[in-house]
């Protein structure tokens, strides 16, 4: 038998790559372009000068303010102690009910791809209440708890609750089958199949049940603050914008709805970005 000739190793010397320009080389202009916060702010500042053509050709500072008046107004509400502290008391009151939602949200759905009667229950629950305005609920949660804390926690549970635990619940129906099976063939069983195999690989279905709770929570809190504040006269976030509505502040009013809304950005970017950037994105499950 004849021995097969061996090729003679060879090498190629290849010319660097010059006609495609790299990012360093690029213009200024499409450098900076490339930065999402820079996009979002060129976004915003559009807005803001949308708004105040519009309030100078309203001319009138009690229907609507200008942007710069409403700019003074946020400026002298946080010099003076009063925003800050009116947003303390509504982001204590958030995380309280917020995080109990989670737990919640978390228990019903871990029942529920655990037995058959978790999912029933699940399902029945949600097809109830997930319809229902957790806004609504308000008038029984002053009667149960009283004008208190209590009673805005209970309507900030509804409002995170079903939503969480649908998002999640589909998200563990997702994953596949071959993932349940090699947790199994480690013993995992219970809890522990779903904090070690449903839970990262559902993840992004969860962060996604985690913004929308967050959205609903906050906006019912808001709401339930007006009516709350009315009722005790005293409160939070929600509290300061009907406050200063009755005396006519409209300025003021603006304000407030603008802290609404940069508190808004400010989870979205800090919190939500950063858990799906460290998380989904860094693993590959979300571009």
């Amino acid at each position: 038998m004849t021995t097969p000739p061996v090729r003679q190793e060879y090498e190629i010397h290849l010319e660097p790559l010059v006609s495609v320009p790299l990012e360093r080389n690029l213009p200024l202009g499409q450098r900076l372009w490339q930065h999402g916060w820079l996009r979002k702010a060129m976004i915003l500042l559009l807005l803001a000068i949308a708004w105040e053509a519009l309030a100078r050709y309203q001319d009138n500072d009690l229907l609507l303010p200008s942007f710069l008046q409403t700019s003074a107004a946020l400026w002298d509400g946080l010099i003076s102690g009063e925003l800050p502290a009116k947003v303390g008391l509504s982001l204590i009151i958030l995380l309280k009910g917020y995080v109990l939602g989670i737990v919640l949200a978390f228990g019903l759905t871990s029942l529920a791809v655990s037995t058959q009667f978790g999912r029933d229950l699940l399902g029945t629950l949600t097809s109830m209440f997930n319809p229902l305005p957790a806004i609504a609920l308000l008038p029984l949660a002053l009667l149960w708890f009283g004008l208190g804390d209590n009673s805005l926690i209970f309507v900030l549970v509804h409002s995170v609750l079903w939503a969480l635990a649908l998002n999640t619940y589909a998200g563990f129906l997702g994953v596949s089958d071959t993932l349940r099976m090699a947790g199994r063939n480690y013993g995992l069983r219970g809890l522990r199949l779903v904090l070690y195999i449903l839970v990262p690989a559902a993840l992004p279905s969860i962060l996604s049940g985690l913004k929308i709770g967050w959205a609903f929570a906050w906006r019912t809190l808001i709401a339930a603050e007006l009516v709350f504040g009315a009722s005790s006269g005293k409160g939070g976030l929600g509290w300061y914008i009907f406050q200063n509505r009755n005396e006519l502040y409209t300025d003021k009013v603006f304000a407030g709805l603008a802290v609404v809304i940069l508190i808004g950005l400010l989870v979205e970017s800090l919190v939500f970005n950063t858990l799906e950037r460290l998380t989904v994105r860094r693993w590959g499950m979300q571009r």
